[in-house]
């Protein structure tokens, strides 16, 4: 690794850390406090908004790789209004909260977005259509799950890395990029949160991390059962919570605190342990993805089917221990 790049690498670290200071005192002079609550899973009133950091450093990491591939800004200029669109939602929520089916409609644009780009840059039909519905779940999924220190922003970190790995070179300075503007912001969030990402840097990420997906879909013949892998702990979780406060008759779109990972903090365990668990599992499934990458298609479906099904038994395991958090 040249020394160019690692400078370049550790001036995305430096600048997502400056930026979210530079959040951090703003929320702090405009009173964006999210309080504790009933639904809410920290105890002390805590400044908000920072992922805004982590939109703006990926915005000039963009406009750096602009001048540097001018060839690829029929696909990135897309890419990075799509990222405008849900980090600027996001940031108006944070400042004035607004009606779900505003912030939803804007989603599927964004996501519309990433499945024309996959379109355009070869894929199939179906790759476009998983695309649209990879995003939209991923971009409201890590506001879901973006409940306790740290937590989105190190599954973020595991599943970048993963793609980092999987991808060819320059392509895989996109997950890089993705996972040292999360690193910047960390130390600020974890394991003491000074700021929350807020839903611009949640949704962005969400964001952020389906449109890396999609470019490892177009370069590296992967199944999507194993390519969504490393987003497997926050899908399971999140996807088997909405469904049991579905069936329940529960409000589904209403803020709660009944994710596996909510119920553990309220039954006695730190963020700090519940967010290293959450690690752990997002690290252990980007190594499901990078070492079943190189299996033929059937076995690919295989792994990650298996991986798929131990996941949720160890989720309705977890759920039935905490039922009464």
């Amino acid at each position: 690794m040249s020394p160019a790049l690692i400078g370049a690498m550790l001036a995305v670290v430096l600048t997502s850390a400056g930026l979210t200071a530079c959040a951090r005192a703003y929320a702090l002079r405009r009173q964006l406090l999210d309080q504790p609550g009933e639904r809410r899973s920290h105890q002390v009133a805590t400044a908000r908004g920072g992922g805004i950091a982590m939109v703006v450093t990926v915005l000039l990491a963009a406009g750096v790789s602009y001048l540097a591939w001018p060839g690829q800004g029929h696909l990135l200029l897309p890419a990075c209004l799509g990222l405008v669109l849900v980090a600027g939602i996001g940031w108006w929520d944070d400042h004035r909260p607004l009606p779900a089916l505003h912030r939803l409609a804007v989603h599927l644009l964004a996501s519309a977005i990433v499945a024309v780009l996959v379109k355009q840059a070869g894929g199939s039909w179906l790759q476009a259509m998983l695309a649209l519905g990879l995003t939209a779940s991923l971009i409201n999924i890590w506001n879901f799950m973006d409940g306790i220190n740290g937590i989105a922003t190190t599954q973020a970190i595991t599943a970048a890395g993963a793609f980092a790995w999987l991808m060819p070179w320059p392509f895989a300075l996109a997950a890089i990029v993705l996972a040292l503007a999360c690193l910047g912001f960390l130390p600020f969030n974890f394991p003491r949160a000074r700021i929350f990402m807020g839903d611009v840097g949640s949704g962005a990420l969400g964001y952020l991390l389906a449109c890396v997906a999609c470019l490892a879909q177009l370069l590296v013949p992967v199944n999507p059962l194993l390519l969504v892998v490393p987003f497997s702990a926050f899908l399971v979780d999140a996807g088997f919570t909405l469904l049991t406060r579905m069936l329940s008759g529960q409000r589904w779109m209403q803020a709660h605190t009944q994710h596996v990972y909510q119920r553990a903090v309220k039954a006695g365990a730190g963020h700090a342990t519940v967010t290293c668990v959450y690690m752990m599992l997002g690290l252990f499934s980007s190594c499901v993805l990078c070492f079943g990458a190189a299996l033929d298609p059937l076995q690919q479906a295989g792994v990650a089917v298996a991986w798929w099904v131990i996941l949720s038994c160890l989720w309705w395991f977890m759920r039935a221990r905490l039922r009464n958090f």
